[in-house]
């Protein structure tokens, strides 16, 4: 489940095994815990909390779940470092609750079944990475999962790992026209689009075309911008290029918008047929 995707805060919700990790906390606790209440989730169950980048819309709330809730944090070195000067973040880490990651390593988040790999996305941060999940359960298959948001340019080694997942969550931040015309100022239009930004919608719709192949089941856009990018724009781009590759959306692939300020539904993944919308899917 996404509680929040944007640049007003960001977190995701991955269960298994009764076990549960984060991807980000740019969002108030309280919050991310009244979210996974009212969805039937639990906060108790998490085990851990990824990190991408030291934005204060990704980090917010980390240092309260690593210190008063004593939830390991895993970063790499440089986002830790990063993460230690940005003063947006609530509640700095000690190292009781740091953990380093290394990109391109994969590591068993202890007492989960969820194994991560981090691995280089261009930003204008300190670092920042995506990450590739495998959770294997005993006796049943994988389940591959795959996030890549604040991207400024696609590598060959961001293709690589979306590629290899079958649950995907991509950065599809703007609209080009809407950006150009739109009330931002020069500079940060150029830092929007620049090789520390964002991905547009169309950046994004060729990035599916050269990663989608058919064991995809879920493709959720995500970190939509409100100023320069609608939920429907975004969606019929990845629509458009998902069209292109011969896939029907609701029924080879589940396609969804995920919501600045709202959580989405609770997607299942798993060895079964995702599950069929035959309608725009903006999770509100």
């Amino acid at each position: 489940m996404s509680l929040s995707s944007g640049s007003s805060g960001n977190c995701y919700y991955l269960e298994a095994g009764g076990k549960a990790i984060l991807i980000d906390a740019g969002i108030p606790v309280r919050t991310i815990q009244k979210n996974l209440r009212d969805n039937g989730l639990s906060f108790e169950k998490v085990m851990g909390l990824l990190i991408t980048h030291d934005h204060t819309d990704h980090i917010r709330s980390a240092g309260s779940i690593g210190e008063i809730y004593h939830i390991p944090v895993y970063a790499t070195k440089a986002v830790h470092g990063g993460m230690e000067r940005n003063f947006g973040m609530s509640k700095k880490l000690t190292n009781a609750s740091r953990r380093n990651l290394e990109r391109d390593v994969e590591t068993l988040i202890p007492g989960t079944f969820f194994k991560v790999t981090p691995f280089m996305v261009p930003h204008d941060s300190n670092d920042n990475v995506g990450y590739y999940i495998e959770v294997s359960e005993e006796g049943e298959e994988p389940v591959k999962f795959c996030l890549v948001t604040d991207c400024g340019i696609v590598t060959d080694e961001i293709r690589h790992y979306l590629s290899m997942a079958d649950h995907v969550v991509v950065e599809s931040n703007h609209d080009i026209d809407m950006l150009m015309n739109g009330p931002y100022p020069s500079y940060l239009k150029s830092r929007v689009r620049g090789q520390g930004g964002h991905l547009s919608n169309s950046e994004c719709a060729q990035l599916i075309h050269s990663f989608y192949h058919k064991s995809l089941q879920h493709l959720f856009l995500c970190h939509i911008s409100h100023e320069n990018n609608t939920p429907d724009l975004a969606y019929r781009s990845a629509e458009a290029a998902l069209r292109k590759e011969g896939v029907r959306i609701g029924q080879d692939v589940v396609l969804s918008v995920l919501m600045r300020n709202s959580t989405s539904l609770v997607y299942v993944f798993g060895d079964t047929l995702p599950q069929k919308p035959t309608q725009l899917t903006i999770d509100f």
